[in-house]
Order: C-alpha cells, then structure tokens, then sequence
C-alpha cells in the first residue's frame, strides 16, 4: 500500500456530502461491503444501499483525504429511520463505510464520533443501529464507543438475512430507559 492511497484519521476530513458526492459515497459503501463479503454483488440490497441519502432523507458525512472519499456514513432520525428506530428522540446510524485501502486506521472511528456529535446537536437522545453478526470489528468500535446490544431489537429483513441492534444514549443519565 502506497502512502498515496492510504489514509489515516488525522489526515481526514469529516463534513456533509455535497450533492454531487452521493453517487460516489454509494459507490464505496457497495465496494466495503463486498469487499468485506458482507454483501454479494449480485445482491438485491446493493441498489438500496448505494441510494442511502439519495432521496434527501437523512445526513450523509463523508471523510476526505484530499480530494479523495475514504468513507461515509449516514444518520435518520425518526420518523425516517428504519425498523430499529421506534420513536421520538431516536435516530439511526446507517452505512458505516470505509474505502477497503483505507481501514485500520482509525477513518470509522472518526466518522462514528462526527456522526454522534451531530446527532446531538440535533436533539437525538437514542442512537441505534443494526449491523450483520460478522461484522465484529464494528461490533468492537461501537461497543468501544458506548454502545451496546439491544437484543429486544434484532430483527430479520430477508429470510436468512439476521441484524444485530446497537444503542447509545445521548442525553442525560439512562435518558429514556425503562
């Protein structure tokens, strides 16, 4: 690996996407995906997962190492979340990526953290997320990062297709918990 295509999270900027930069941060959350043999290519998700954002739901955060997109990641807050996001006050964290040269080195972290930061300073009070049961080296940053399973969420889109919920709260002692 060339230092040209290799990044770390100290050389990176996180900011919203542009519009013209959806197509692409679509683009590399197929190429992890598959990369990382979380998703087939032929797969019926892939259309789905590359149009994250596109519709103009959500907040879209890309890290850039130059001109160059290392990664992305994607936050809907109630009602447009997902089926983990059950409320009021909760948002989702979607589409964890980072460009396959360029993991390791902290990218996810920072995109995670910018990604939380932001939610706060929109009131989210509950972070949740859902994430394949082989992707362990997510589970260990998010838990690193405060959250933890929310078993009473994992859910099932597809046949053969089972999530993993995660959760983080953001405001106040146990905000929320009952």
């Amino acid at each position: 690996m060339t230092n040209e295509t290799a990044a770390d999270a100290s050389a990176v900027v996180i900011r919203p996407a542009q519009p013209g930069e959806l197509s692409a941060a679509g683009d590399l959350r197929v190429s992890a995906y598959v990369a990382g043999e979380f998703l087939r290519p032929d797969s019926g998700y892939a259309p789905r997962l590359r149009g994250l954002g596109a519709d103009g739901t959500g907040i879209v955060l890309v890290a850039m190492a130059g001109q160059r997109m290392v990664g992305t990641v994607m936050l809907q807050q109630w009602p447009q979340g997902g089926q983990v996001v059950t409320g009021p006050g909760e948002a989702e964290i979607r589409a964890l990526a980072v460009a396959p040269d360029a993991q390791g080195r902290g990218i996810g972290r920072a995109l995670l953290r910018a990604l939380v930061a932001e939610a706060a300073r929109r009131g989210v009070r509950h972070l949740v997320l859902s994430t394949q049961p082989e992707m362990r080296a997510a589970h260990r940053l998010y838990e690193q990062e405060g959250f933890e399973r929310l078993p009473n969420r994992d859910w099932t889109p597809e046949p053969g297709v089972d999530l993993l919920a995660y959760g983080r709260w953001l405001a106040g002692p146990a905000a929320g918990r009952g």
